[in-house]
């Protein structure tokens, strides 16, 4: 029996790319593309603003065809909502019933995401919500996927995080770093 055609939702971040590997592991869905945003002006992946170059590149090494879908910046939601609907509905054209989405925690985020995909005939799959962070971070690291920190909020972590490989000496750090008091 065929399994179920899914697009995966992809930011480009090590989040999609664990959950597109979560979900292959477990062997569920046929996963068929990538739908991403990418804004016109720029020509970089709207969430994480990576280029498209790098987009393409990904996306070649997980053997996944792109389906972009263009965005102005900045984008009016109701140009968000109309463009994603449109590629939502192709998708169900061509025979897809889920998209899987890497979110771990924003509820606001997931239910948003519900809501807009009830009656299209496409299901969500949220396959890392709600997984604690570390082992999260850590099961990350144990599969074999590299990544590398493009930005760091300050609040949070030191300049000197940026550009640094998501690995277990970085967890380390950031934990030491998070015990130290702030000034």
């Amino acid at each position: 029996m065929p399994k179920p055609k899914a697009l995966i939702s992809w930011s480009s971040g090590k989040d999609s790319a664990f959950a597109l590997h979560e979900v292959r592991r477990s062997g569920e869905f046929d996963v068929v593309g990538a739908l991403t945003t990418v804004t016109e002006t720029f020509e970089r992946v709207s969430i994480h603003g990576v280029r498209q170059q790098i987009l393409h590149a990904q996306l070649e090494a997980a053997g996944l065809p792109p389906r972009i879908v263009p965005i102005p910046y900045p984008c009016p939601n109701e140009i968000y909502e109309a463009r994603i609907g449109e590629a939502v509905a192709k998708a169900v054209e061509d025979g897809v019933t889920h998209i899987i989405f890497g979110d771990l925690y924003l509820a606001d985020i997931r239910a948003y995401r519900e809501q807009k995909l009830r009656g299209t005939g496409i299901t969500p799959v949220f396959p890392l919500w709600a997984r604690p962070t570390l082992p999260l971070a850590q099961a990350m690291i144990e599969s074999g996927m590299e990544a590398f920190l493009a930005t760091v909020d300050l609040k949070k972590l030191s300049a000197e995080f940026a550009g640094r490989k998501f690995d277990a000496q970085l967890l380390a750090d950031d934990v030491s770093i998070r015990a130290k008091p702030i000034p």
